[in-house]
């Protein structure tokens, strides 16, 4: 491996700004803001949505009815095959 071409990779503290959950992780991304966690100065990084807020991973996703869209689809354009 080339030595300095590689970004500092550090652990940093990922806050979710919607639910207020916090993790500890690695990551190239950089914060003026730090958090001390566990006896050690972190770097913060807000998320506006992650796994614990986002609609398909909370359980609250809606569900998109297509069925509906095809027969309507059918009904519409059905006249236009009959001609062809």
């Amino acid at each position: 491996m080339k030595m300095g071409i590689h970004p500092d990779y550090h652990k940093v503290l990922f806050v979710d700004t919607s639910t207020g959950d916090e993790w500890t992780s690695f990551s190239t991304l950089r914060s003026s803001e730090t958090k001390e966690v566990e006896g050690e100065d972190l770097p913060v990084i807000r998320l506006e949505i992650s796994a614990h807020s986002h609609p398909f991973w909370t359980g609250q996703a809606r569900r998109v009815d297509t069925e509906g869209r095809i027969d309507r689809f059918h009904r519409r354009y059905a006249s236009k095959k009959a001609k062809a």
